[in-house]
């Protein structure tokens, strides 16, 4: 039971921390570089809109708005990096959330981004890995990079977390 515990409250705590880092990025990528985030109330659209069994959107931008869309989209954004840092803990063990390591959060962060390449995108009319896209390559980049910081901020929040326990 106490492994079990433990393995909840790792997981919110890490993956909660590694989403705040990868929001920082996201913050700081828009002020330097004039990259604009994801907007999360578009998440929150296509997720509002699976409830009346609409997968896919020709550009989910131009599907009708659903109601609470931003916050349900920055609930499911915090929600997929706590299933994220917990897919990290099945995999590696706590035994990482005790001694972290950089490998195995990168692994999963970097991993992270077949998720928005095989689903998120595709379902919200952007096509696999962003191949409907503009500058789908640029795309592809950006998504990368920050599945990238990702792992680092799981790393970095798995850290933190040991620290705490000590």
């Amino acid at each position: 039971m106490a492994d079990a515990v433990e393995f909840a409250t790792s997981a919110v705590l890490i993956g909660a921390g590694a989403t705040v880092v990868m929001d920082v990025w996201g913050i700081a990528r828009k002020r330097l570089l004039g990259i604009p985030s994801l907007d999360y109330a578009l998440v929150g659209r296509w997720l509002g809109h699976l409830a009346s069994g609409s997968l896919r959107h020709d550009r989910i931008a131009a599907s009708p708005q659903v109601a609470g869309e931003r916050l349900i989209g920055w609930a499911a954004h915090y929600l997929i990096g706590i299933g994220f840092a917990g897919v990290l803990l099945a995999i590696f063990g706590l035994g990482w959330a005790r001694q972290p390591s950089i490998a195995p959060a990168l692994i999963v962060g970097i991993g992270s981004v077949a998720a928005p390449f095989l689903v998120m995108q595709p379902a919200m009319g952007a096509g696999i890995a962003a191949s409907r896209t503009p500058q789908p390559w640029a795309a592809r980049l950006q998504s990368l990079l920050t599945h990238a910081v990702f792992g680092v901020g799981l790393y970095a929040a798995g850290w933190l977390v040991s620290l705490a326990s000590l």
